[in-house]
């Protein structure tokens, strides 16, 4: 597998090798030891997963402490623009995001360690997103942050369509209206 570090840190681009032939495919999606050698220490602990249509925005997300949670997120099939917002406190790339296109084809996984925001919108029908959580969900814990403040500039995509959200998240506070998360 290769792994890239992005401008914020802690946030890597995963792209597993992957064997293709006649038949199909095989890719590994995790392997402790090899993640770890590549600065992935996180113990994963759930696995969700979501099937969504296209313009299904989802997040932002995360939870406080002691439930904190990092996350390796990937496309089973279809395709999403996912986004981490750091929301770590006193971090120099606090209010700042990442954003990358994740394609089932491409097989490619994001990194997302603990201190981030997280969403998606999912840009094709019928699209199966997966992702490991290194803590269990808390519901108690969980916390959002409104996708489209404009303090963080997030550019999501035009894809034509009306976005969906889910009423919890159509309330999300402001960036300037959270706690940042200490790690």
């Amino acid at each position: 597998m290769e792994v890239e570090n992005v401008f914020i840190e802690g946030v890597k681009i995963i792209h597993p090798k992957t064997m293709k032939d006649s038949r199909g495919y095989f890719c590994e999606t995790y392997n402790s030891a090899r993640y770890k050698a590549a600065g992935i220490d996180s113990v994963f602990v759930q696995d969700n997963e979501s099937f969504s249509m296209k313009g299904v925005v989802r997040g932002l997300h995360w939870q406080v402490a002691p439930f904190s949670q990092a996350k390796l997120v990937r496309v089973i099939k279809g395709t999403v623009w996912d986004v981490a917002v750091d929301i770590r406190k006193g971090s120099p790339t606090f209010g700042k995001y990442f954003a990358y296109t994740l394609r089932a084809d491409e097989m490619t996984q994001l990194y997302i360690p603990r201190g981030f925001a997280h969403g998606f919108i999912v840009l094709e029908d019928n699209t199966l997103f997966s992702y490991k959580c290194d803590n269990l969900y808390n519901p108690g814990a969980e916390r959002g942050l409104k996708f489209d403040d404009p303090a963080i500039g997030i550019k999501w995509p035009d894809i034509g369509v009306e976005l969906t959200l889910s009423e919890k998240d159509k309330r999300h506070p402001l960036l300037k209206d959270i706690e940042p998360v200490s790690i």
